[in-house]
């Protein structure tokens, strides 16, 4: 059902001024993107979109759970070796056939453990390090976020287990992503041979040697499509990029727009991001949107908002200055404009979720096309829409851009309520595409609004939702 005509989707009145990772060495997820500085874990899952944002937790309690694990009767490391991930898994998801048998035998082994989850992932991790102490420094200081992150990725893994195509896909993103954190194809063994250590203690109901070895040949095939493409990114970009901070804007008390040089050529398309690792905090990683569209004198710029216990997040904001040096990971995301159309594009974008849309705003900018772009922005408090001026500046020039503030709580200039709620006044939406950028509940609730009122779920773009995931802190 169309949204109520009440005001055409284009009808501008109103003009204020004013991943998760296998095992994710320095991740961890303080809060999320666009704002994104989301932890650079949790990657996204495998559905076609990428981030979400969602707090996460600061502080690292021992693993005291967990006995410290002895060196004795070490199992011979796992060996990655090319094996086809059909090997592991032939059919492909949604086809007639029914699961492979060493899905069956690994989802069943998740079961048993996701009871468990916290502590079989934290002996993982004690045991790991008790065998492979150089392994240790590739990892943040505080490491509880590390336990739901990679269980998470099993859970995914498993799920997708019957399709190759998809799986490959997503491990390949996190094998290219693993590269900054120094992460090399001699670690996967050590990781694997870990694992296997700790599914065998904490899932004794359905551990057996049919067990072991399906799990063996799904995180050799794993192992391998990681370190396939590391190698293969390693011939076209570097690991990382270190980046000067030339610009430091304070927007409000928790809120900066930074402006980056990088040392070499970045390459990006608006509405990716990024993660970013400061000199304050090493080996912790957040992500970032950057809120413009490339640029040809090659300038980054993101929006950062401080979060509570927030250490990148924080320093960012209160503590960077232009001449400090920054590392960036490589761009990620699926979030961008497709240019062979000119089907009219719905941006909703909340709070530092704003910075992906102007981005999206800028790239339609340059390309000369004339499509209708109708952007909500939305905030708690008017004060709170700290870059109205600059899409406001955007729709004055160009007569096929729209700009909406929405503010959900107290006085302002602009429109009144919950963004999703706000937008159903407006339409119809169904022949657009839609972009949402912004807190995990303001994007859930807006495809359920989006979907409700026409707009096909395939046409909706977001940062991937990973329950405990992203945003940056």
């Amino acid at each position: 059902m169309d949204a109520p005509a009440t005001q055409s989707a284009h009808d501008c009145t109103t003009r204020t001024a004013g991943e998760w990772t296998w095992y994710a060495p320095g991740d961890g997820a303080e809060g999320r993107p666009r704002e994104r500085d989301d932890g650079d874990g949790p990657a996204a899952p495998p559905d076609g979109r990428e981030a979400g944002q969602a707090p996460g937790r600061e502080h690292e309690h021992p693993a005291e759970a967990c006995p410290a694990p002895s060196d004795a009767a070490r199992p011979e490391p796992l060996r990655p070796s090319p094996l086809p991930m059909a090997a592991a898994a032939p059919p492909a998801a949604g086809s007639s056939s029914s699961p492979s048998p060493d899905a069956i035998l690994v989802r069943r082994t998740l079961a048993e453990i996701e009871p468990v989850a916290d502590k079989a992932t934290s002996y993982f991790y004690a045991l790991l390090f008790v065998r492979y102490p150089g392994l240790r420094e590739l990892f943040p200081a505080a490491m509880d976020v590390q336990r739901d992150r990679l269980f998470k990725a099993l859970l995914t893994a498993a799920e997708h287990a019957d399709d190759p195509k998809t799986l490959t896909a997503y491990l390949s993103r996190l094998g290219r992503g693993h590269r900054k954190y120094g992460t090399q194809a001699v670690h996967y063994p050590a990781v694997g041979e870990c694992l296997i250590g700790a599914l065998t203690r904490y899932a004794p109901g359905t551990w057996s040697e049919a067990a072991e070895a399906a799990w063996v040949r799904v995180y050799t095939a794993v192992s391998q499509i990681m370190i396939d493409a590391a190698a293969e990114d390693e011939q076209r970009a570097p690991a990382w990029w270190q980046a000067e901070i030339v610009s430091h804007e304070r927007r409000t008390r928790s809120v900066a727009v930074l402006t980056l040089r990088p040392d070499q050529p970045y390459p990006f398309l608006a509405g990716q991001y990024t993660s970013v690792e400061t000199p304050w905090w090493p080996r912790v990683w957040r992500h970032y949107s950057f809120s413009s569209a490339p640029r040809e004198d090659g300038l980054l710029s993101f929006h950062v908002k401080a979060v509570p216990a927030g250490w990148v997040s924080g320093a960012l904001v209160h503590r960077a200055r232009p001449g400090d040096v920054v590392r960036l990971g490589p761009p990620a995301g699926s979030m961008t404009v497709d240019h062979s159309t000119d089907d009219g594009m719905l941006c909703l974008g909340g709070g530092t979720g704003i910075a992906p849309i102007e981005a999206l705003v800028e790239d339609v900018v340059r390309h000369g096309r004339r499509r209708p772009v109708d952007v909500f922005y939305g905030a708690r408090y008017d004060d709170d829409l700290y870059d109205i001026d600059t899409l406001l500046r955007l729709q004055k020039a160009h007569r096929w851009l729209c700009v909406r503030p929405v503010v959900s709580d107290g006085p302002t200039r602009g429109l009144s309520g919950q963004l999703p709620a706000v937008v159903r006044k407006y339409g119809p939406w169904h022949a657009c595409d839609a972009f949402l950028s912004g807190p995990p509940e303001m994007i859930r609730s807006s495809v359920d609004t989006l979907v409700g009122i026409g707009i096909p779920s395939h046409r909706i773009r977001h940062d991937a939702l990973d329950e405990p995931a992203i945003r940056g802190r």
